[in-house]
């Protein structure tokens, strides 16, 4: 009698509609394209010990360039799959038709020796077939170290990556000029201490006060949280100023990856005037950084409780 009313209190009435039928497989950061956005990948690794086999499953690849601006989907891409430092052997997916948003589902395979494993480095170039030149069709890559991954065995399910594409490009110079701010991260108490410390080669209005304040503001999914505001200090002749002043945001670990950090370098105007913006810089995950911002964003995260200073470039 117990068992018949446990079966009959798990199944759902006719009629009725079953939420958990219908629920999506995504989430809200899945979905956020920082500045510059070239695309992003969706795809798993297995290494099964016992057959000494890699596997990767290329699933799928999101917000991928138009190559022609006036056109959705002007774009032919597929994926090259090499393993570094040997990228003689490369496996490749099908090519997909007029899509920036192309579902590949397809999986390779390579054998792999367990003590060479750590030493490898998995390359993902995405390309478009349609772009015509000399290294045209290259939209950008994604690099992925080895060392990491471990062996599993064959039942276990596989683990799922979601990269950014990055693009070749150098470090961006400025000449607007650079703020050097710190960051401390307490996972005990959800905190982020941003300070910002000292700028230089700042380029002010002549005809204003030759001041400059700083703005710090939160942002989670793109939406502001909280903003905080510097005195203003006084900027010398050759565009450098001390500010020295910390603020604090509270910041769960569960929000790291959709929390971004805005600093903005202003030149304070009267009362009756909009400050000018000086340049600005952002700071967080992947979706919203890229470059110095980005690593300076993980160093801090990876390693709680330290204070870490980096030099950032101003832009626009």
């Amino acid at each position: 009698m117990n068992s018949l009313f446990s079966l009959r209190a798990n199944t759902t009435e006719i009629g009725v509609l079953d939420p958990a039928l219908y629920k999506a497989d995504c989430h809200v950061e899945d979905y956020l394209w920082p500045e510059g956005h070239v695309g992003r990948v969706w795809f798993t690794l297995k290494y099964e010990s016992e057959t000494e086999r890699l596997q990767i499953h290329i699933i799928k690849v999101k917000h991928l360039p138009s190559r022609t601006p006036a056109l959705a989907n002007a774009c032919d891409p597929y994926i090259r799959i090499q393993l570094m430092p040997d990228e003689r052997r490369v496996l490749q997916t099908k090519q997909k038709k007029k899509t920036c948003n192309p579902f590949f589902d397809e999986t390779f395979v390579y054998q792999i020796p367990p003590g060479k494993l750590e030493s490898l480095t998995l390359k993902l170039s995405v390309l478009d077939s349609g772009r015509v030149g000399r290294n045209k069709p290259l939209i950008g890559h994604i690099i992925l170290p080895l060392s990491e991954l471990e062996g599993v065995a064959p039942d276990e399910e596989p683990q799922l990556y979601k990269m950014d594409i990055e693009k070749d490009i150098q470090e961006p110079t400025s000449d607007l000029g650079e703020v050097q701010v710190s960051l401390l991260y307490n996972e005990n108490l959800h905190r982020l201490t941003v300070t910002v410390i000292e700028a230089r080669g700042l380029k002010l209005d002549p005809t204003s006060r030759r001041e400059m304040v700083a703005r710090v503001t939160q942002e989670r999914a793109c939406r502001g949280v909280r903003a905080r505001r510097t005195a203003a200090v006084e900027v010398s002749e050759e565009g450098s100023a001390l500010i020295s002043e910390c603020f604090h945001f509270r910041l769960r670990s569960d929000e790291l990856h959709t929390t971004s950090v805005t600093v903005q370098a202003l030149q304070p105007h009267s009362v009756y005037a909009k400050d000018r913006l000086l340049g600005k810089f952002v700071l967080g995950s992947y979706m919203f950084a890229r470059g110095r911002a980005l690593q300076h964003w993980n160093s801090a995260i990876g390693n709680p409780m330290e204070s870490v200073k980096q030099w950032h470039p101003l832009t626009n």
